[in-house]
């Protein structure tokens, strides 16, 4: 089952492996012309009712593969503001070749008339909430009548991300939907047909340009709504949570506060003005910084731990011991990630091992992807947590759901990127459950690597990421 946000990630994963969405709608228009065929004979009057959108797209495709009825077209408003290219291209191919088509510009204008099928093709899985006009008076219609009701995707009314029905939704006889089920979906009085209408598996495999889709800011958001993070590192090394800091604010984190030995804060604050830094007593992490580390936890959504720590065995306690305490958010990423395995925790983890540190924490690997990916879910579910395990491909997994990621290049085996990955995964984490902000951050780290390679060239620094981390994710 996918949500309908989850299937426009799927739609636009799968033109990302080559097949476009206009490709998609024809087979989707096919597939509702075949079910119409189910439901009547030649001559029988059959009345699409389409929406604006790419639903009432795929009725318009439909339309050209039903000359055998008595057909009528009904367009819910003017051909000029229908919303997508494809859709449009389908209406206007409809004029050229002389369908029956019709415009409903006002409610009072909507006549169904007395059609043995009607398609209801208005609202897609894009929509929530009670029907509006005109969709409104037409769904009155279509429920009043005595045709059998067919609907595209999902019933007009039905909120394909939590599955409610609006208490004037369309009452379907018949759905036709495309590629997996939808929520809501299995509790209606009606059959439904699930047509295969040449997605790739992959496209819900691997990550693409799809997944960007679930980013979202609100206009209207203050500051801390888009996420807190802490990254609790330094100590032998200053670079590695300066870098992860500043992915985090480049990943969209409102707030990043450092936590670090007091020996390196002027070190680690000289990197950049825009980090805040919160420094402890002495040289490294010890277990006798705990308590106050926790406090400051406590006050972010996320917290990184493990950028620049060392594996000094006071730090690992120390490591050990705050994971056992700690129950919100955490990425954790180098040599705190020997600790996960033997830590009893409530919090939820995202681990970012590259393969060698993967093999440190008790599990296996491959050469061969799909074999590692298998691998990593199995650990995964012994875990209890979520990897992201660094790679050509890069495997994220949660023990359930697995995903690969293939952005990325050879030049980002120097140094650094692993914190760069670990900061925009923590900030991600703010906002999206752990596996979403995993997939996401393996592609955009991957992508803006791809970015400046192709700009300069292999010899590319960790630095160089950060300018293009916005780029990949919000197009800036």
């Amino acid at each position: 089952m996918l949500t309908g946000s989850a299937m426009g990630v799927v739609d636009e994963n799968a033109a990302a492996l080559g097949v476009p969405r206009k490709q998609l709608m024809e087979s989707s228009g096919n597939a509702v012309a075949r079910a119409v065929r189910d439901l009547a004979t030649p001559g029988d009057a059959v009345t699409i009712v389409a929406g604006r959108g790419n639903n009432g797209g795929d009725a318009l495709v439909a339309a050209r593969f039903l000359d055998d009825y008595d057909l009528r077209i009904l367009l819910l408003g003017r051909p000029e503001t229908i919303t997508t290219d494809i859709s449009r291209e389908n209406w206007d191919a409809l004029q050229r070749a002389e369908y029956p088509t019709e415009q409903v510009r006002d409610a009072s204008a909507f006549d169904l008339g007395a059609p043995d099928v009607v398609v209801d093709a208005m609202l897609g899985t894009g929509i929530s909430g009670a029907l509006r006009e005109p969709a409104a008076t037409a769904a009155d219609a279509m429920n009043d009548s005595d045709a059998a009701v067919l609907s595209v995707d999902v019933p007009s009314g039905l909120d394909a991300e939590d599955g409610t029905l609006a208490t004037n939704a369309v009452e379907a006889d018949h759905v036709v939907t495309f590629h997996e089920t939808k929520p809501g979906l299995p509790a209606l009085d009606a059959p439904v047909t699930v047509a295969d209408i040449g997605i790739p598996a992959n496209a819900e495999l691997f990550v693409e340009r799809g997944d960007l889709q679930r980013l979202a800011r609100d206009p209207a958001s203050h500051k801390g709504d888009n996420g807190e993070v802490l990254v609790v590192g330094g100590g032998p090394y200053t670079g590695a949570p300066a870098l992860s800091a500043q992915a985090a604010l480049r990943a969209g984190a409102d707030l990043v506060r450092v936590a670090c030995p007091s020996a390196v804060a002027r070190e680690l604050q000289g990197y950049s003005e825009n980090l805040i830094v919160r420094p402890y007593d002495g040289d490294r992490l010890e277990p006798g910084h705990v308590d106050r580390l926790l406090d400051l936890a406590a006050g972010h959504d996320t917290v990184v731990l493990g950028p620049g720590l060392g594996d000094d065995g006071a730090t690992m306690d120390a490591v050990a011991d705050l994971l056992g305490r700690f129950d919100g958010t955490a990425v954790v990423d180098a040599d705190a990630l020997s600790v996960v395995p033997d830590v009893d925790t409530d919090a939820t983890l995202v681990c970012t091992p590259h393969q060698g540190e993967l093999r440190g924490m008790g599990g296996e690997t491959s050469d061969d992807w799909r074999e590692r990916a298998d691998l990593v879910a199995s650990f995964a579910a012994d875990l209890g947590q979520t990897l992201l395990v660094k790679g050509p491909y890069d495997v994220i997994s949660d023990g359930e759901v697995t995903r690969v990621g293939r952005t990325g290049n050879a030049g980002m085996t120097v140094g650094g990127t692993g914190d760069v990955l670990a900061g925009v995964t923590g900030a991600l984490a703010c906002t999206h459950e752990p596996r979403t902000a995993a997939a996401i951050a393996a592609y955009a780290t991957g992508s803006a690597g791809d970015l400046v390679v192709e700009a300069r060239g292999f010899g590319l620094v960790a630095t160089d990421l950060l300018d293009s981390i916005p780029t990949v994710l919000w197009g800036a």
